[in-house]
Formats: C-alpha cells, sequence, structure tokens
C-alpha cells in the first residue's frame, strides 16, 4: 500500500536507491562531526551517527519494493 502510493506520487526506485546511498554520506559525516565536539556532547552525536545508519537499508528496500511496482503497475 504505501509502495503503490509512493509509485503514484511519482517516487521511482532510482530516487530511493539514491537517496540511501546519500544517507550512507550523511551518516559518515554525523560520525566524524561525533569525534570533533566536545565529550559532553559526544555520545549524544553518535546516536545521531547511528540512528541516520538505519535508514540505509531501508530505503534500498523501499527502492526495491518499487522496481518491482513498477513491473506491476506500468
Amino acid at each position: 500500500m504505501v509502495v503503490q502510493l509512493l509509485y503514484r506520487a511519482g517516487v521511482r526506485s532510482v530516487h530511493m536507491h539514491l537517496a540511501s546511498l546519500a544517507t550512507i554520506g550523511l551518516c559518515i559525516s554525523f560520525w566524524v562531526r561525533a569525534k570533533t565536539v566536545d565529550q559532553e556532547q559526544r555520545g549524544n552525536a553518535e546516536r545521531r551517527a547511528l540512528f541516520v545508519g538505519l535508514w540505509p537499508p531501508t530505503m534500498w528496500l523501499i527502492g526495491d519494493s518499487l522496481e518491482s511496482a513498477c513491473d506491476r503497475l506500468g
């Protein structure tokens, strides 16, 4: 259902795959930044990097689902 809504909204698999790769870069930049902040804020910055690091597999799988939906729907 969510995949069909995304497909109707114009989101294609390549968009989600690119977003997945972009979030990997975002995670790395957050992780590097976490090493530059002071010790008091480091834990929060590392948790933020780990949280963003969970996004790429989800986005990649949504992209795969959109690819199969493209074959079925259009």
